[in-house]
């Protein structure tokens, strides 16, 4: 992992949503859960695969140029495409976004790099 997630102080302002997994141009990119594809394409200046769960929780992947299209259904390990250029990964990594209810959340929640928090007494 070159950059972890940096949550935001509020909704709009800066911040790292998501995390910096090491990748160059090419390398083939698999879905982290199976799902529907809600979105690919191109987002500014990078191609983009945004994938939904049965939970409802949103996975976006940049820069990965994808053959798959809106409404395609993949598996957990399933071929979604290969790193591209663009973005500030610019082919050097693959930017991976969690949202959970329209909010981005750390993807380590959900790949078990973060430890729970336990609540101790007070005395």
């Amino acid at each position: 992992m070159l950059r972890g997630y940096e949550a935001p102080a509020s909704r709009y302002s800066a911040g790292h949503r998501g995390i910096d997994i090491a990748a160059v141009t090419g390398t083939p990119v698999v879905s982290p859960a199976s799902g529907t594809v809600r979105f690919a394409g191109v987002v500014v200046d990078r191609p983009t695969i945004t994938v939904a769960t049965v939970d409802g929780v949103l996975i976006s992947l940049e820069p990965v140029a994808s053959p798959l299209a809106a409404g395609d259904v993949v598996a957990g390990g399933q071929s979604l495409g290969r790193v591209a250029a663009g973005g500030h990964c610019n082919a050097a990594c693959v930017h991976l976004g969690v949202r959970v209810n329209g909010d981005y959340a750390s993807p380590l929640l959900f790949f078990g790099g973060v430890p729970r928090a336990v609540l101790l007494p007070l005395n």
